[in-house]
């Protein structure tokens, strides 16, 4: 369920045989976005010898560009990467400004490879997951056994309201929504009333 991405927009920096290398990651939700980021880093760059880069926004919308270094040697190592490591949605550039010694294909291919992996792992790693809201409301003398029984279950509490009677509003994996749901209601000998909320995505990191 879901799928594995970055955490957030990070870099890293690489220097090999004096050439400086910065790996640039961002999470993208688009092809648009994809082509902002790396429009963004090439503008920041701009004195840069080489801004490479590479994005899977799904499985469809893959791509990769050498800019300017020999073909094969920049932005598919970098593509092989982020396939490696299952990811979608998700962009990177690696910049490269020369540092006036020649690293020869096989280099290159390690160095844009060792670089884009850095960039990776400093933004974190994980899996978006659909998740769904769920409002559990329950009369005063029930609410604080069901409280403890939700802290000991570490199930995860995005509000509670306070009026006649408490609603409490749970964020739960869209999976487990099911099971928890059953587990409400037996608990309480059925005496919550269930209102199922909004979807949204909740990032897990290191799946």
């Amino acid at each position: 369920m879901g799928y594995r991405t970055v955490a957030r927009p990070a870099e890293a920096e690489v220097i090999i045989k004096k050439s400086r290398f910065i790996g640039q990651v961002s999470p993208v939700a688009s092809e648009e976005a994809a082509v902002a980021f790396v429009a963004e880093i090439k503008k920041k760059h701009r004195e840069a010898t080489h801004n490479c880069h590479a994005w899977i926004v799904d499985p469809l919308n893959q791509r990769s560009n050498d800019d300017g270094e020999p073909s094969g040697t920049a932005g598919r190592p970098m593509l092989e990467v982020l396939r490696r490591e299952g990811l979608e949605q998700v962009a990177v550039v690696v910049t490269r400004y020369f540092g006036g010694i020649l690293l020869g294909a096989g280099g290159l291919v390690r160095a844009y490879s060792h670089t884009c992996k850095a960039a990776l792992d400093a933004a974190g790693m994980g899996r978006q997951m659909p998740y769904l809201k769920l409002a559990a409301t329950v009369d005063y003398p029930l609410f604080s056994k069901l409280e403890n029984q939700l802290a000991e279950k570490q199930l995860k509490v995005l509000d509670t309201v306070f009026t006649e009677v408490v609603t409490v509003t749970l964020g739960l994996p869209k999976d487990s929504v099911g099971e928890i749901s059953d587990w409400l209601v037996n608990f309480s000998g059925g005496q919550v009333v269930l209102t199922p909320g909004e979807r949204y995505s909740c990032f897990v990191r290191g799946k």
